[in-house]
């Protein structure tokens, strides 16, 4: 557990579920969860912590309440936007894109501009019939940068993210579902019990390939087919080439744990 004071009186909570699994649930429901800078360094170095720790296989992420997380709170603006905003130690984004373990978005209600950014580095995204995307920065006149404008057309294609991002309209959660924008939509009250069954299905698996993997999907992400095979294959050899016999002795044995357990 984070800290010793209520839990009303933290702004972004940090709950280890079990040994291995961690959630972080931002915190200021009566706001929709909008993030003031105190809150988006508090939750940069929470991301730090969990990946310099290094203890954790699986990160969940959620709001309070009924929204995610509804971006910046503009009454904090200028602070926010002229701040420190070019220190990565205190950016959430460059720390969640950091951070070693995968990361599940449980998005309960509304991910509004930055919150939908920081959705958007979350490595599993699953909603609540609840869920709902809003890109605004074209209506308040805020420039995105913490890579909305790039990752977005990725996911669901160039001519839905302009879209998206032109008009400023909000995307439900079935839209999204359809557009691949998120993985799968459940009831709210079956969106938790969802995030922990996938975290701890992650965790389950083999500690060190799922980092790796992780890796080498993200990495490759803005390459070219052939220059991602690439890296695939040179990151395989270099993991084979590192290990020994007793390593090998080790896969033996992890393979036949898992097999029985196999659902295929």
């Amino acid at each position: 557990m984070a800290g010793s004071a209520g839990a009303g009186d933290r702004r972004i909570l940090v709950e280890w579920l079990d040994p291995v699994i961690v959630k972080i649930t931002i915190n200021r429901p009566e706001a929709l969860n909008s993030l003031t800078r105190p809150m988006m360094r508090e939750l940069a170095q929470a991301f730090k912590r969990i990946r310099v720790e290094g203890r954790a296989r699986a990160v969940i992420l959620t709001g309070a309440g009924r929204a995610f997380c509804a971006g910046v709170d503009l009454t904090a603006a200028q602070s926010v936007f002229q701040g420190d905003v070019t220190d990565e130690e205190t950016d959430v984004v460059v720390q969640m894109e950091r951070c070693l373990m995968p990361i599940i978005g449980a998005i309960n209600g509304h991910a509004i501009t930055a919150g939908f950014e920081i959705a958007l580095a979350c490595d599993i995204l699953i909603g609540s019939s609840n869920a709902k995307f809003a890109d605004t920065h074209s209506k308040f006149g805020i420039f995105p940068s913490w890579g909305l404008s790039q990752k977005l057309p990725r996911l669901i294609g160039v001519n839905r993210a302009r879209e998206v991002s032109l008009t400023a309209e909000p995307v439900d959660a079935e839209t999204a579902e359809r557009w691949g924008l998120l993985s799968r939509v459940v009831d709210a009250d079956k969106l938790m019990p969802t995030a922990i069954a996938i975290a701890k299905t992650v965790a389950g698996n083999h500690p060190g390939l799922v980092l790796r993997y992780k890796a080498v999907i993200n990495d490759g992400i803005g390459l070219t087919l052939s220059e991602g095979r690439q890296l695939e294959t040179e990151r395989a050899r270099a993991y084979y080439k590192q290990m020994t016999p007793q390593d090998f002795e080790k896969m033996k044995v992890f393979i036949a744990s898992r097999s029985g357990k196999s659902k295929l």
